[in-house]
């Protein structure tokens, strides 16, 4: 048992983006409301971006524009992320814009009662 608590401890971030992808896809699956929806699609988003900002993580790593000698982090998966929030923030924004227009006109975000108000 002391064995898997120091693994774990050693891999929190890891634990942590597991968690939140799981989270999210569960939220995204079973919830029927739809800013829960958008809820787990954030959590799902952001447990994806801390994994890859920690599978590009070098403990022993420098920035690449001091040129020093040894081992160098590399940029490329961390300037990905910042796209991918910039893009995330945007989804996020659209889908509250078109949540707040869905609840004006039939007044109610539930996917149940919109799939049944859609059929008749």
């Amino acid at each position: 048992m002391s064995d898997l608590v120091v693994v774990f401890s050693s891999r929190v971030a890891y634990v942590a983006y597991v968690l939140l992808v799981g989270i999210g896809v569960f939220v995204l699956v079973d919830s029927d409301n739809l800013l829960k929806k958008v809820v787990g699609l954030n959590l799902f988003q952001t447990g994806v971006f801390l994994f890859f900002i920690t599978s590009a993580y070098r403990s022993d790593g420098s920035a690449p524009l001091l040129s020093g000698p040894g081992p160098l982090v590399n940029p490329l998966p961390h300037v990905l992320i910042l796209t991918a929030i910039v893009v995330g923030v945007s989804v996020t924004a659209v889908a509250l814009a078109l949540l707040v227009r869905v609840y004006n006109e039939y007044g109610t975000l539930d996917e149940s009662v919109l799939k049944e108000v859609e059929r008749s």
